[in-house]
């Protein structure tokens, strides 16, 4: 059928035309927008988790940043549904918290930009903090309140894998909380720049074997970063984040290499600074996905953040990599 043509139970009204029913009803699919089926093997939660820290299985995952911020507003209760819905592996979120105590989903410090609200997050009891209302992409105030990290969990477990960015600071609250949830495997726990393993356990003490960590390598420093990788070898469930904002940063690096010994690799496409200009925006133009996502995948990424996860989601399907 043509594209444009309605279809034979479409037609004018006005014209007396009889269809038996037989063919009206064997017509009626051709009418409705067609959807390439999936060739990729379903891939069920716990096989996912297992994936964590491991490579050359041609699956890339794909975590979403703020989780799917672009049609939600970012770090909500909605954003991360709708990231559940689209099929991505991961949801990156952000912590801070209240006055009272309790840990909530806010990126900024404080709650100007997110919210109809401003001040810090640590300004206002939780009761207070819920009477804001988030904002979209676009800045327009929305019906959605500030999320708790409990309400994240709550509606994760069992369905995507959490990345704990920028609560570092609340690391034995994150630690506890995913014990009390029975998270412990769902969870990545994001480390601050340059942090070795030996800092980390001065701060916070001996860390369980059964935390996923995720230092964040900042590749500009050479001689720093090969010592903080070194740091963490002895913890097997690490996922390195390296981070570079030109590739001469990396070009000695063979982060492949780590993941086939069994760590995780998580490489970003967020912006240019991060990736040496593999990002994003780049994959977006045309012909440019390999140069971008293709490119990071060649490098040794394991897992990809990305602010465009639907378009990420299709390239690695169409590349057999999911």
């Amino acid at each position: 059928m043509a594209r444009g043509d309605p279809g034979l139970f479409c037609m004018n009204p006005m014209k007396k035309i009889l269809i038996p029913v037989a063919l009206f009803i064997l017509a009626l699919p051709s009418c409705a927008p067609s959807k390439k089926a999936s060739t990729a093997p379903a891939k069920d939660f716990n096989w996912k988790i297992n994936q964590l820290g491991r490579t050359g299985e041609h699956y890339v995952m794909v975590a979403a940043h703020r989780s799917d911020w672009r049609n939600a507003p970012e770090n909500s209760m909605p954003a991360l549904e709708k990231a559940i819905a689209m099929g991505a592996d991961i949801a990156e979120l952000d912590l801070k918290k209240t006055k009272d105590g309790v840990l909530v989903i806010m990126h900024d410090k404080t709650i100007d930009r997110t919210t109809s609200g401003k001040g810090k997050p640590e300004d206002f009891t939780l009761a207070e903090i819920r009477k804001f209302r988030l904002k979209n992409g676009l800045g327009r105030v929305t019906e959605d309140s500030i999320p708790t990290f409990e309400q994240y969990l709550d509606l994760a477990k069992g369905k995507i894998i959490l990345d704990v960015d920028k609560g570092y600071d609340y690391f034995p609250d994150v630690v506890k909380m995913l014990r009390d949830k029975d998270m412990v495997e769902q969870a990545i726990i994001n480390i601050d720049d340059n942090s070795t393993l030996d800092e980390v356990e001065q701060k916070h003490g001996l860390v369980a074997a059964d935390l996923w960590l995720m230092p964040i390598v900042q590749c500009s420093d050479s001689a720093k970063a090969r010592l903080l990788i070194d740091s963490y070898r002895r913890h097997r469930r690490t996922i390195y984040q390296p981070c570079w904002s030109n590739d001469a940063m990396v070009s000695h690096f063979d982060f492949a290499k780590l993941g086939r010994e069994g760590y995780g690799i998580w490489l970003n496409s967020l912006w240019p600074s991060l990736n040496g200009g593999h990002d994003d925006d780049r994959a977006m133009l045309p012909g440019q996905a390999a140069n971008s996502w293709g490119w990071l995948v060649d490098k040794g990424a394991a897992i990809i953040q990305t602010d465009r996860p639907v378009a990420l989601l299709d390239y690695l399907e169409q590349e057999k990599l999911r």
